[in-house]
């Protein structure tokens, strides 16, 4: 009966307890999957376009563990005919969503502080990662002026010595870009 009076929830607080246990062991679970990824590869590839043409590209990407979650950061270089090169660099930062090996991202920052996703209603990409495997997975997708979509999805799949890359771009339903490479770790 004292238990009762000096803690009363004692049920509620130990139900808690369990849950908050049940949650870390989850964690330590997604960012264990991540960790057989951490590391930096470069490697260079045939981009391959809708009608045929092809472009050279240079590529390389770092895949980090976060205090929160993961980083991903990745760079192409295209090469151009006439030599002139146009280098891209993106970085995103992914969190544990409430379903295992789904990853949401957390590109901006909500008015209370909190990392979110970017709103593909504004012309944003809304950007989502998995684990599936001994693959990691990240999509984007953008809604344009008109309604139309284009989905891009980067495929790293763990391989001896590095990550084979799989990408693909979709506009509206049609393949626009392909590419396939091996990137080799640093």
């Amino acid at each position: 009966m004292l238990n009762m009076l000096v803690f009363p929830n004692l049920r509620l607080w130990s139900v808690l307890a369990t849950a908050l246990l049940i949650v870390a062991v989850w964690a330590g679970v997604a960012f264990a999957d991540i960790s057989r990824f951490a590391g930096v590869y470069v490697g260079s590839a045939e981009m391959v376009e809708a009608d045929g043409t092809t472009h050279k590209r240079d590529m390389s990407v770092g895949i980090e563990e976060t205090r929160n979650g993961f980083s991903v950061k990745w760079t192409s270089v295209t090469h151009k005919g006439d030599g002139r090169t146009k280098e891209k660099s993106y970085e995103v930062n992914f969190r544990p969503s409430e379903r295992p090996g789904i990853f949401a991202a957390a590109m901006t920052q909500s008015v209370f502080g909190h990392a979110v996703p970017l709103d593909p209603m504004k012309g944003e990409p809304y950007v989502w990662g998995r684990i599936d495997g001994d693959t990691l997975t990240v999509f984007s997708l953008f809604v344009d002026d008109t309604g139309g979509y284009e989905m891009q999805q980067f495929d790293r799949t763990l391989t001896q010595g590095g990550l084979n890359l799989e990408f693909s771009n979709l506009r509206n339903g049609k393949a626009q870009k392909t590419v396939s490479s091996f990137l080799r770790k640093q």
